[in-house]
């Protein structure tokens, strides 16, 4: 059976627990005597006599990652047993899940409806999740590796590398949490004996840990922001763990451990885009290394304030010229793969249609679509529109059915409304729009169904369904049969500007590459579809022929 815990309260939010057992009054006397559960009041069971130890392993991970999503309860469970198990007849039991969960809502265990749960980013970004066998065993190999230099004082330096959709994210956030539970586990606590981190409970690691300060880097404030608010409701991890790459530079301390989210959108030297933060950079370069060296990096202060460090990266999501160099992130994970902690995560875990149309898209992008033709994207909603109304009008059809959907667009259009909130920025097809009106946590805002978003509010988010619009700033040459940029429709100040801080210029190759990447990840937002409008005749020939075909 399974039995669900709460009362007491954990960082000012009721707490709750969930577990399964095959005797409940055994068990809940086990819980009455652990004194990290002696504030928890009320217990409910939920059993079946059709229910057999899978079914009942599967309902508790869902349980668990329901109610993390939810955010009224601070989960107490650890990570290590959540599963995705197969078994007979798993999709007629996991229908009656959600009879249980409605009959635990009506109770008030929930809030919110498992709709609304899974689209949250409390949900999304959750330490609860279910691990691809991929992604687990580079925990696992990660964990005992760290394990074993922290034994030895070995400095590290690992590299995790995966197209969008991989769950890069996810892994980090997993890992934080799960070393979080080996360190603070006590005799008392239930681990699941067939997970496969089972054996790192053990007291000698938990002595390891014991005093280890671990941060997780964000460079992306609206990400980073929405990180926070999963950690603020996760007992064992804490909101001041998740860091700015001027928070590791600044820090009077050490960090042990540093993991790196979005790793190649840490900032080389640059004009900052605000005229504090390039003080800032002047006064960590001197801090770290005794002088104001231009050639330094983000990533030299992460290496310098840590012992270890685990980088989570995509060289194809670079998007700025500040952005770290191409040339950098391939040393990172060449040095990784000669010490043997490179990790490559190829499983598609957003997009519906699977890892094909992410090297679709990106094929597409550099001009070799047609070589191979369209992948068989299975029911992936992949639409083609020549009508910009048409396209906003089945956005919203589709938000109203699922949530989350959203207009997103290349940064093709002066941000008028930035300054005049009356102002419109986008005008096409007779249709007029704005741009995001707020940076942090845009896709949840109320306005957001409203605005287009840009690719600095959309990177690192899931979507249902993204409808992208590619400006003038891409464009096609049937005659060459290539992609090229229009410099002057491409509205990002810092996105083509030349680095004076280093003597860098930018070609029209150069920002080509930051262009394609910023449609590339514009155009894998969407969980179960993307729909497509393009403003250059010539491009919208090239791309709608490429997503027609089949």
């Amino acid at each position: 059976m399974v039995y669900v815990l709460d009362g007491g309260a954990t960082r000012g939010a009721a707490s709750v627990y969930v577990g399964e057992t095959v005797n409940a009054a055994s068990r809940m006397r086990q819980h009455l005597a652990n004194p990290t559960k002696d504030g928890l009041r009320s217990v409910r069971v939920v059993f079946d006599e059709t229910f057999n130890k899978s079914v009942c392993l599967d309902l508790e991970s869902h349980l668990i990652r329901w109610l993390a999503g939810d955010g009224q309860f601070s989960v107490m469970n650890g990570n290590e047993g959540i599963i995705d198990a197969r078994y007979y007849e798993r999709e007629l039991y996991r229908e009656s899940f959600r009879d249980i969960f409605e009959q635990l809502r009506a109770e008030g265990i929930f809030q919110r409806s498992i709709p609304e749960i899974e689209n949250s980013d409390l949900f999304k970004l959750s330490p609860f999740k279910v691990l691809t066998p991929e992604q687990a065993i580079a925990v696992e190999d990660i964990v005992e590796g760290l394990l074993g230099d922290l034994e030895t004082g070995v400095p590290s330096s690992s590299v995790i590398e995966g197209h969008p959709g991989t769950g890069k994210t996810i892994v980090a956030i997993f890992l934080i949490k799960l070393l979080a539970d080996i360190r603070d586990f006590d005799d008392g606590d239930e681990i699941e004996p067939d997970s496969m981190f089972a054996e790192f409970f053990v007291p000698e690691n938990r002595e390891l840990l014991k005093h280890l300060r671990v941060g997780f880097v964000v460079p992306q404030q609206s990400l980073r922001e929405s990180i926070k608010r999963v950690f603020k409701k996760t007992p064992k991890v804490a909101v001041d763990q998740v860091l700015s790459p001027f928070d590791v530079g600044v820090s009077d301390k050490r960090w042990d451990i540093l993991i790196v989210d979005e790793t190649h959108r840490l900032n080389q030297r640059a004009n900052q885009s605000s005229g504090v933060n390039n003080k800032r950079f002047i006064t960590i370069n001197e801090k770290l290394f005794g002088a104001d060296d231009s050639s330094k990096t983000q990533l030299d202060w992460i290496r310098a304030q840590s012992s270890h460090q685990i980088y989570l990266l995509d060289a194809e999501q670079t998007v700025r010229p500040a952005d770290l160099p191409r040339e950098t992130l391939r040393g990172l994970v060449e040095q990784a793969r000669s010490a043997h902690r490179q990790y490559p995560l190829a499983t598609q875990m957003r997009v519906r249609a699977g890892a094909d149309y992410v090297e679709f898209v990106r094929a597409m992008l550099r001009g070799e679509a047609g070589t191979s033709g369209r992948p068989d994207l299975g029911e992936y909603d992949l639409q083609f529109f020549h009508d910009l109304a048409e396209m906003r009008k089945e956005i919203l059809d589709r938000n109203t059915e699922h949530g989350l959907a959203r207009l997103v667009a290349g940064y093709a259009w002066d941000w008028k409304s930035r300054r005049d909130p009356s102002a419109f920025d986008i005008e096409i097809d007779g249709l007029q729009l704005r741009w995001n009106s707020q940076a942090k946590d845009w896709i949840n805002s109320a306005r957001s169904i409203d605005e287009v978003g840009s690719i600095h509010t959309v990177q690192g988010y899931d979507l249902n369904y993204a409808g992208v619009i590619i400006g003038n700033d891409l464009r096609y040459d049937p005659d060459a049969r290539r992609l090229f940029i229009d410099r002057d429709s491409y509205r990002d100040a810092k996105g083509k500007e030349n680095n004076k801080q280093r003597a860098l210029t930018y070609s029209d190759d150069d920002l080509l590459e930051f262009i394609r990447n910023i449609y590339g990840v514009l155009l894998t937002r969407g969980i179960r579809g993307t729909y497509v409008y393009v403003c250059d005749p010539n491009l919208r020939a090239y791309l709608e022929g490429s997503i027609a075909s089949s």
